[in-house]
């Protein structure tokens, strides 16, 4: 076998072949590795699967408008509740599966004190999803 290793100093001559037969090696192995291979990646049983619809089942808020007024009067959508009404309402509604959002409208003339009186109850009732209503100028 002739292997040019440049280390002889007694040939000048150059090597200018490539020696092919480990190329012609490797690629006979990868050849047969493939043939081995794809017909075990192609070969599946047939099996008649149920079709499905991938949509999300979204269940939507509910959505409670709380008012307060200017004489102090607490709306619960557009029913008029007590403070003890409310703190029971909002109890039931933070049980509820899906968690309701709370729209909380304060009247301008109001004293801030009876807004973040019913800002307390919701947050003492567990209730994240709170929101403040307001008109635009």
């Amino acid at each position: 076998m002739a292997f040019g290793s440049g280390l002889d100093e007694s040939s000048d001559e150059v090597m200018s072949e490539i020696n092919m037969t480990p190329l012609v090696d490797v690629m006979l192995v990868l050849l047969i590795i493939f043939i081995i291979t794809v017909p075990v990646l192609t070969h599946s049983v047939k099996v008649d699967l149920p079709q499905a619809s991938n949509t999300p089942n979204e269940i939507k808020p509910q959505t409670i408008a709380i008012s307060v007024t200017a004489d102090t009067r607490i709306h619960w959508n557009d029913e008029v509740v007590s403070y003890p009404e409310l703190e029971q309402r909002l109890a039931q509604a933070a049980e509820a599966e899906v968690e309701p959002e709370i729209h909380l409208r304060g009247d301008k003339r109001v004293a801030y004190e009876h807004v973040i009186r019913v800002m307390a109850a919701i947050q003492r009732a567990g209730l994240q999803k709170l929101g403040f209503v307001t008109e635009a100028e």
